[in-house]
């Protein structure tokens, strides 16, 4: 009697529910890196992780949608990297300079969630209040630091969200030159470019 065929069982599933998600995502900051946003279509990063368009529209429903959620994770960890350099460093004028590198150091360690966060942010903001929440926590990290700088003599008594905004605004050009290759090879660049704009921002706002 020949030897009973086992039956052919089905390729196990590449990613369930949780996993697709994360890997959509880290497809999707891939893309961002080589094609720029407008290279990003969920079919396409759908087919390039081999998983059907069903699949895919179980987490998100369009383009805008997979690029909130790469926003809202953005978001989310820049948060944690400023409010963690500022009581690293014990607050005070070394926190201040603490948030401006991590700052900078987070648009070069993450360009594709950079450009997704600060460059489509208008329109997604309208769209997802979850990530126009994200966004202004992110922004309230900077602010608070402020109000406390300001309560501790070290600067202008300004209205702090005006401040928070143009120390954002300096620290923020820094960082588009940084990922856009405007500061030439050396890496070490950007660092002390941004040391150099925060000194002279302190000095200025002291």
């Amino acid at each position: 009697m020949p030897p009973t065929r086992a039956a052919k069982r089905k390729p196990a599933t590449t990613y369930h529910h949780g996993d697709l998600r994360r890997a959509l995502l880290a497809e999707t900051a891939r893309t961002i890196r080589k094609e720029g946003i407008e290279g990003v279509t969920l079919r396409a990063v759908g087919k390039r992780l081999g998983v059907s368009r069903t699949a895919l529209y179980r987490h998100f429903a369009d383009k805008p949608a997979l690029l909130a959620a790469v926003a809202r994770e953005g978001f989310q960890a820049f948060s944690r990297d400023l409010s963690q350099a500022w009581t690293a460093a014990g607050g005070g004028r070394d926190g201040f300079r603490a948030m401006g590198a991590a700052y900078v150091t987070f648009a070069i360690a993450n360009p594709s969630h950079y450009r997704v966060m600060f460059g489509a942010f208008k329109d997604l903001c309208e769209r997802d209040a979850e990530l126009a929440a994200d966004a202004q926590a992110s922004f309230k990290v900077l602010l608070d630091a402020v109000v406390m700088l300001q309560k501790d003599g070290l600067l202008r008594t300004d209205p702090p969200q005006t401040l928070a905004q143009y120390i954002w605004a300096a620290v923020h050009g820094v960082a588009m030159l940084a990922i856009d290759g405007q500061l030439g090879p050396d890496p070490k660049a950007a660092d002390a470019l941004a040391r150099f704009a925060l000194e002279r921002l302190a000095t200025g706002i002291a």
